[in-house]
Formats: C-alpha cells, structure tokens, sequence
C-alpha cells in the first residue's frame, strides 16, 4: 500500500456489523471503493443501506453534501466471498472478539490478498501479536482500534504486533489521518491503551455498589456532579452493554495473568446472566425508557469521597501507562478525553489535585482494604517523593 497514494486504493472490510459498517462509511466517504464481506451475506447486502441512511441525515444537517453523499454510496458494495477482496490494498476485519475466529480470517486472507497489501484487525482487547501470527505475511498485520461510532469517533489506536513492520505502521498512520481521524501509537498490550486505562470508571463504581456504599444512581450523580463527567458509569455501561463491557474487563483481567487491578464484577455477571444488558435489552442498571430520569441528589461530601476514589484509580492507571511505556504522555491524554470524553486529561488532573494527594487517597484504600489493586503505580510514588509533575 503506497501511503501517498492511499486515497486510491481499494478497500475491504470483514464483518457488517455496526462496527464494520462505520468503518465501511469512513472510508467510502475519503475516497475508497469499500466492498464489505460477511459469513451472513444477508448482513452484507443490508451494509449500503444502513450507511445510506446515516449518510442521509449527515446530508440533512449539512455536514456533507448530496454529491458527497452519493458519491460515497456509489463507492460501497456487499461482496458475497473473501475472494472479492482479491484486489483490496487494505482490509480491516471486524468480526466478533473471538482469537479463533480471527484466526482462521487471518489464514483465509493470505489466501486471497496480494503482497503488498495491509491487513488490520479492530480487535479492542486480544492480542494483535497472535492475530498476525495466522496471516502468511504477519509484517503487513497491525491493529486498528477504532472506536464506537466509528464515523463520528476521531481517535483510532494505531496498534503495531510484534512483527509489523515500520513501513507498515507509517502507511497505517497516513491513512488515518487521510480519513480526517487522529491516530496514536500504541503498545500490543491487554485492552490497549484506553479500555486498560478505563476499567477503573466501571470496576471500582461497580465494587462501591456491591459493597452498598452507594446506588448506581448515586454514583452516576456523583462523578457528573463532582467530576465533570459526561456520564456516569453506570449510564455509560448500560450504552456500552454490560455483555460487552463485561466481557472486555474478563479479556484484559486474563491476559494480564488476573491482575486484580482488572478484577472483573460479580455484580455486572449477574446482570449478564439475567440478560440485563442496558439500552439494547431494555433493561440493565437502569430500565429503558425512560432511562436514567435524572440524577438524585447527593450530598457534596459523600460526591466528593465517590469521585476521589474513582479518579484516584483512573490516574493511576495513566501512570502505569506512561511508565510501561504503552503510548507517549500528551497520546495518554488526547486518547482519554476523545475516546472517553473524560473532561481532563488524566495526568494533567494528577498535576491539579497533586500528585502526593492521589498516592495518599491510593494508600489510604490500600491500608482500609489490603487488595493491592489499590497499590499505588511505582512513577506516582517516586514523583510524589520529588515532588515532581507530569506537566
């Protein structure tokens, strides 16, 4: 794939879901003839329409034009076989998170797929590393982590496996941008970079709930009240999915050997299990409609002990970013306040609050609890110590 000429080259996607439709749009919109590929040809042939649709109410309200719209529609096409592809320079597979499957996509895709051409997987939480290792030419395989909705999320985790190559990476990144999107680098670590530095919002929200501290309601008010979030956790899973916000916390606690810093809740389990799932079920933390109907009121310093708590960890989990080298500090913050519209970045929170008060909000769960998911990140201790600041 020529990076200078990128806005040339075809492009393929496997896996017509939400997902691979957004991406499928993105990319018919900067230029690309995007054929899209399904098990379920039924799925497939539904993807020009549902991104006519979505192309349509952009029209509505002026972001793009008709022509624009049109163009894009009349660049996008359901293919019936992984043969179709045969002449794209790159593919992004987004198929279920199963290591397997992706697999055996892998191997079918050195099949079909010429020398030169990329291939990315949108995996958020497996391994890159292992994806690669099933394609005939592993160098040519990253990750590109893009989040949900694709066509409106600026930030794409660029995520390079063991083997990719440099060139590979470069083209990846010019591609990114070409598509009006803002790519960073990350290491091929569990849950990458902003799924790891996020499980705090939901894990330590959920333990406050199970330990009847608090209602989820509760801490939704808190955290938007106290913090400036958006959203609450429990507002945020119910969006996400428990199933799927669930499953990724299960993902990244496995993979780094059950670190329980990623302890995943037997609270969300059960809502699982009940088929609670959130928005998409009807039914989750919250019944839908109406949903959350606004936030109770909560007393400022019980807001205050709940938001402290839960930022405390977010923070430390930023910190263990920088440390382990997983992105480059201003990438930590961009990631975190366009992927999860956190209302700061992490680290430059860490520097308004003080760095010694973080590890001391840290400790104090550490002494209360003895779980050393509350261990304080080895970087915040020696800069509380030098009195040090990220910025």
């Amino acid at each position: 794939m020529d990076s200078q000429a990128n806005a040339l080259i075809p492009v393929g996607v496997v896996g017509a879901g939400t997902m691979g439709a957004g991406i499928a749009q993105v990319a018919a919109v900067a230029g690309h003839r995007v054929v899209v590929v399904d098990a379920d040809a039924a799925a497939a042939n539904s993807v020009p329409g549902r991104v006519a649709g979505a192309l349509e109410r952009l029209a509505q309200k002026g972001r793009i034009t008709g022509a624009q719209r049109d163009a894009a529609l009349g660049r996008l096409a359901a293919g019936r076989t992984l043969q179709d592809l045969a002449g794209a320079g790159l593919v992004i597979e987004a198929i279920s998170e199963d290591l397997s499957a992706k697999r055996g996509l892998m191997g079918s895709l050195g099949e079909v797929l010429a020398g030169g051409a990329v291939v990315a997987t949108n995996t958020s939480s497996l391994s890159v590393t292992a994806v690669a290792g099933a394609y005939r030419r592993p160098g040519k395989v990253l990750g590109m982590h893009f989040f949900n909705p694709a066509p409106a999320m600026e930030l794409v985790e660029v995520v390079p496996a063991l083997q990719t190559s440099p060139d590979t990476v470069a083209e990846a990144l010019a591609l990114a941008r070409a598509w009006g999107k803002d790519p960073i680098v990350v290491r091929d670590t569990p849950g990458f970079l902003v799924n790891r530095v996020a499980r705090p919002f939901y894990g330590e929200a959920l333990r406050m709930v199970e330990e009847g501290l608090a209602r989820p309601e509760e801490v939704d008010a808190a955290v938007t009240a106290a913090g400036g979030f958006r959203m609450g956790p429990f507002e945020l899973m119910d969006l996400i999915g428990n199933d799927v916000n669930h499953a990724v916390t299960e993902a990244i606690f496995q993979r780094t050997y059950f670190d329980r810093r990623y302890l995943p809740s037997a609270l969300q389990r059960q809502y699982v299990e009940a088929g609670y799932l959130g928005r998409k079920t009807g039914r989750g933390f919250y019944a839908y409609p109406p949903g959350p109907n606004g936030r109770p009121p909560v007393a400022e310093d019980q807001a205050q002990r709940i938001t402290r708590r839960i930022l405390a960890l977010l923070i430390n989990e930023a910190a263990e970013a920088v440390r382990l080298g997983l992105a480059a500090p201003d990438d930590i913050e961009r990631a975190m306040t366009k992927a999860t519209h956190y209302p700061k970045g992490l680290l430059r929170w860490a520097d308004e609050i003080g760095i010694g008060n973080v590890v001391g909000e840290l400790e104090a769960l550490l002494e209360r609890y003895g779980d050393p998911r509350y261990r304080p990140s080895p970087l915040l201790k020696s800069m509380a110590r030098e009195g040090a600041s990220f910025f």
